[in-house]
């Protein structure tokens, strides 16, 4: 019995895979249709995706979070939002702890940018060269990889903005 159970869960199994594939790509297909039906949202999402290390998961909830960029007023506030900005520990001259990212936070943003800050530290030769830089001064790679999502935000916050897609610039 144990093999022909085993072939049965399988396939039950493989089934069920199929099954939620089929409706995470409907899902995602219902979403880019209502990211197409309003302008604003559309303009939005281009110009987020235009950030290297930025994709649709990553867009969606950032204009889902920030309701389309129009509830934070300054890029600080937009950080402190998902949990990049460090705190210092301290209290007067006798205690002083670590500096530390709040643990109030938008988790799944959070998230979304520590694979987005992974994908831009690959693809993003500025980036790149800056987190080889903190991480040969000796900084902890999780505390360079904070710096680089807190600049992941700031370029998203910067285009939106601007209102003119993220572009490389090199040194001349």
């Amino acid at each position: 019995m144990g093999d022909a159970l085993h072939d049965a869960v399988t396939d039950s199994t493989e089934e069920i895979m199929k099954m939620l594939s089929r409706e995470i790509k409907s899902i995602e297909k219902n979403i880019h249709e209502l990211i197409e039906d309003n302008k604003d949202v559309h303009n939005s999402y281009e110009l987020v995706t235009s950030v290297v290390g930025i994709g649709f998961a990553t867009a969606v909830h950032f204009i889902i979070a920030t309701e389309n960029f129009s509830r934070f007023e300054n890029v600080r506030k937009l950080i402190c939002y998902c949990g990049v900005a460090p705190f210092k520990h301290e209290s007067g001259t006798s205690i002083r702890g670590r500096t530390r990212v709040s643990p109030l936070a938008n988790k799944k943003l959070k998230t979304l940018l520590t694979m987005a800050a992974i994908c831009a530290v690959r693809f993003d030769s500025g980036l790149k060269a800056k987190y080889h830089q903190k991480v040969g001064e000796g900084k902890p790679k999780m505390s360079v990889l904070n710096i680089i999502r807190a600049k992941l935000i700031e370029r998203i916050f910067t285009v939106v903005k601007r209102g003119s897609p993220y572009e490389i610039r090199l040194a001349a």
